[in-house]
């Protein structure tokens, strides 16, 4: 003890000493200002200057920022904390401030607070609470200043810095770089892009992503300066992109095209690359909901694409041949995991997003390395998997074909694919009716469909429908008749040895159509005088009659198509009513406390507060999510 008093006497002492010295200090200083008051102004001049220094360190490239790029929500928010709580009437004051006299100081405060929003809620528990946000006084407070700088954040840059709100190249924010105005923006601006990226990290909301999302594109010029940010902003759009619904979905593809068209080629393969392994990593289990969302991948996807071929028919190459390289082991090997790698919706969803681009591009651009290509994939599949249980996955080879086919005008030989069908033998002619089956969210059939009859019933309509499309193509054409020869005399031959007569009046039906528009093409190929040589003449037969499209044949086709698309629509009808059902009777299966919530979730449901886009009516869970 004696020790301890001994100590503590000791500092005692020492502080008075450098408080007696403190206090010199200070007179000194007393008297000079009286003597020199211009060193007075300097010393206000310095310590204003040390001041701005901090708010920009406050702003730095290092400052907040996490290993993983993200910031560091307890420093972002600290700066706040430090002055007064920002009230509703404060905040008023500041958005006038700004926005009527452009003040930077106000601006300053506004983005302080703005990333103390952005940061709220991201404490442990996970829940948003306004109350214990540092620096807002409630959540209208919140609220405000979230929708003010997401509205007018864009405009406030622009008019400081006297870019035309319809510029939207990135070599404008570049020739700004050296200029005073650069240097005093540049800090605010990645304060604002940043915190706007850890919000769209953070939020789990939809509409508030998407709102997000559409005022943070109007800013995408910005990032030329901040390349780490960009590539941020990449990551976080696929993701919301690819696991986004509806609009969110939307909006996130339409960020993800803009930075892919104002960056050009610096950024196009970036968003190229990332979305296709996206799409591909999202697409390995299709069911009825999902296959909507994977089409809208698919075409976005393409869209994408579309904005520079040349560079994505090399990349698109280069997947093909990956896909040719696997169905080349699986056609040598047949193993069981070499053939149930393609056997899978993953394998299947890329050859029918290659196979779309194709057919979207075709037309404009010399892509016919990639064609047969995709066409000998495609053919592979086809003759790996002939049995009855792989009926879906065929019939969509045929379609690809098809589509293929029409798209770039060259004839490919799909009849003895279709035909082929027809001769599984699986049950008895009268079996029983089955259960409704979707075929497009299924590649393998189960083995107890196959002894059914509406599996007899899609292989003959399903036959009637992609020969009549093959036809359909080639019908105008002067080899027509001998194209159709082959394909007649085998279905004359089902006819004659099928016991159904539903199935036998369709397939009379159409081979009554085909029979009629050879008699069509034979009587116009009589009339003509030139030779088969005359590949000129040979192309432009019967054009005036394609362009009509009144043949027989032609209305047939579409009366065929016609029904098959309201068929589909019964079907699907069918099948999301079977999936509600299923979904009800698992939630009355799930234990009450799972339904209606046990006390924790009320005391939740209490905490929760609102970060809803006008002024707060629900609110909303904020978790961490992983990109």
């Amino acid at each position: 003890m004696n020790v301890d008093n001994i100590g503590a006497s000791e500092l005692s002492v020492q502080n008075r000493e450098i408080l007696l010295e403190l206090a010199g200090k200070r007179k000194k200083l007393k008297r000079l200002e009286k003597k020199d008051p211009e060193f007075s102004k300097f010393l206000e001049s310095y310590e204003n200057g040390l001041e701005k220094l901090r708010d920009e360190e406050n702003f730095s490239d290092e400052d907040n920022t996490s290993d993983d790029g993200t910031q560091n929500p307890s420093k972002g928010s600290a700066i706040l904390s430090k002055d007064k709580l920002l009230t509703s009437s404060a905040l008023n004051t500041l958005c006038q401030l700004v926005r009527e006299q452009r003040s930077i100081s106000a601006l300053t405060s506004l983005l302080n607070g703005y990333r103390a929003a952005c940061h709220c809620g991201t404490e442990p528990s996970g829940l948003l609470d306004v109350d214990s946000c540092c620096g807002l006084q409630d959540s209208k407070t919140f609220s405000k200043i979230l929708i003010f700088m997401l509205q007018e954040a864009d405009n406030i840059f622009r008019g400081m810095l006297g870019i035309s709100c319809s510029s939207c190249k990135k070599e404008t924010i570049l020739e700004l770089k050296n200029t005073l105005k650069w240097k005093t923006m540049k800090p605010l601006i990645k304060s604002y892009l940043r915190s706007t990226l850890f919000l769209l990290n953070q939020v789990t909301d939809s509409e508030i992503l998407a709102f997000s999302l559409v005022q943070l594109r109007a800013s995408i010029i910005f990032f030329a300066a901040f390349r780490p940010l960009l590539h941020r902003l990449i990551k976080i759009a696929v993701h919301l992109w690819v696991t986004g619904e509806g609009c969110l979905a939307s909006h996130s593809f339409l960020v993800i095209k803009h930075v892919a068209s104002v960056f050009r080629s610096d950024c196009f393969n970036s968003c190229l690359i990332k979305t296709y392994k996206a799409f591909i990593g999202h697409c390995k289990f299709v069911d009825p909901v999902s296959s909507k969302h994977i089409q809208f991948l698919r075409n976005s996807f393409i869209e994408l694409c579309s904005q520079d071929v040349p560079n994505s028919s090399s990349k698109a190459m280069v997947c093909v041949e990956q896909l040719a390289k696997i169905l080349q082991m699986g056609l040598r090997a047949k193993k069981k995991e070499a053939v149930k790698r393609i056997c899978s919706w993953q394998y299947t969803n890329c050859i029918d997003l290659w196979v779309s681009f194709i057919s979207a591009n075709i037309q404009d651009y010399d892509l016919k390395p990639l064609l047969y290509t995709i066409i000998q994939i495609i053919n592979g599949v086809a003759v790996l998997f002939p049995g009855p249980r792989y009926l879906p996955l065929r019939l969509k080879c045929i379609q690809w074909l098809n589509n293929l086919s029409s798209s770039s005008g060259v004839f490919i030989p799909v009849a003895s694919f279709a035909l082929d069908i027809l001769e599984y033998k699986t049950g008895k002619d009268n079996g029983k009716p089955g259960k409704d089956f979707n075929f497009s969210s299924s590649v393998k059939l189960p083995k107890h469909w196959l002894k059914s009859r509406n599996f007899q019933e899609k292989c003959v309509s399903s036959v009637i429908e992609l020969l009549a499309m093959h036809f359909a193509q080639w019908s105008y054409h002067i080899t027509f008749p001998e194209l159709a020869t082959i394909p007649l005399i085998r279905l004359r031959k089902f006819n004659e040895t099928t016991t159904i007569e539903s199935f036998r009046r369709v397939v009379k039906r159409f081979i009554d159509q085909v029979e009629q528009n050879i008699e069509f093409v034979q009587r116009k190929r009589d009339e003509v005088a030139f030779s088969p040589k005359d590949h000129q003449s040979v192309e432009s037969f019967l054009q005036f009659e394609k362009s009509s499209a009144n043949t027989r044949f032609t209305q047939y086709y579409k009366s065929i198509m016609e029904k098959a698309a309201s068929r589909n629509l019964v079907m699907n009808q069918k099948i999301s009513s079977m999936l509600q059902k299923k979904s009800k009777r698992k939630k009355q299966l799930l234990p009450n406390n799972t339904l209606h919530g046990g006390a924790n979730n009320e005391v939740l449901e209490e905490r929760k507060v609102d970060l809803s886009i006008d002024d707060g009516r629900d609110g909303k869970r904020v978790k961490k999510r992983k990109t």
